[in-house]
């Protein structure tokens, strides 16, 4: 089955809510796959990118994880939570199956081996991240995990709010309240 976007033969309420989609893909409506494929494929993305670091390897993490919601829509559920929170813990399993598949000699190459640099810059640097991550630590774990979801993984407000179930205005000033935080540590 090929996930296509653009225009389908059969239209779906404009916000079709997860359970009712799953309803479809169970049914074999290739449209609702292709919905849920818009819908999640850039977090599904950006988790399978932030944990194996390689676009290529990314993008076979997210056709496995929605193969796996084609061929075993039944295995999805919205009861125990939302379905973007599950497609998410299976691209981050996936994910960190892909890197214990990856051979020992793959890794030897990801190595760096030490060049001529500027030791002091390098050292001053070092500090900087030091105290960055000390004053991170010291935030309220929400707002750090907002934080790390917005900067690390490059969440939206929008994509973090559907994760965490919080409203987008609180996503928000939650973001907004940490970066003040953090600027106001950093001020001399």
């Amino acid at each position: 089955m090929e996930i296509q976007t653009g225009i389908f033969d059969t239209a779906l309420p404009p916000i079709a809510d997860d359970a009712f989609l799953l309803s479809l893909v169970q049914s074999g409506d290739e449209q609702a796959v292709a919905t849920l494929f818009d819908r999640y494929s850039r977090i599904v993305y950006s988790v399978a990118l932030r944990v194996l670091s390689d676009a290529a390897a990314a993008e076979d993490v997210l056709q496995e994880v929605f193969m796996q919601l084609w061929r075993a829509p039944g295995s999805f559920t919205v009861d125990g939570g939302s379905l973007g929170g599950r497609l998410v813990v299976l691209a981050r399993n996936h994910s960190i199956n892909a890197l214990r598949r990856r051979r020992p000699i793959e890794l030897m190459d990801a190595i760096a081996l030490g060049s001529p640099s500027d030791l002091a810059n390098e050292a001053g640097r070092n500090r900087l991240a030091e105290r960055a991550r000390a004053l991170l630590q010291k935030l309220p774990s929400a707002q750090r995990k907002i934080l790390e979801m917005a900067f690390f993984d490059g969440l939206t407000h929008r994509e973090i709010a559907e994760m965490t179930g919080q409203p987008v205005a609180a996503v928000r000033s939650s973001l907004r309240n940490a970066l003040l935080a953090l600027r106001e540590a950093f001020q001399p």
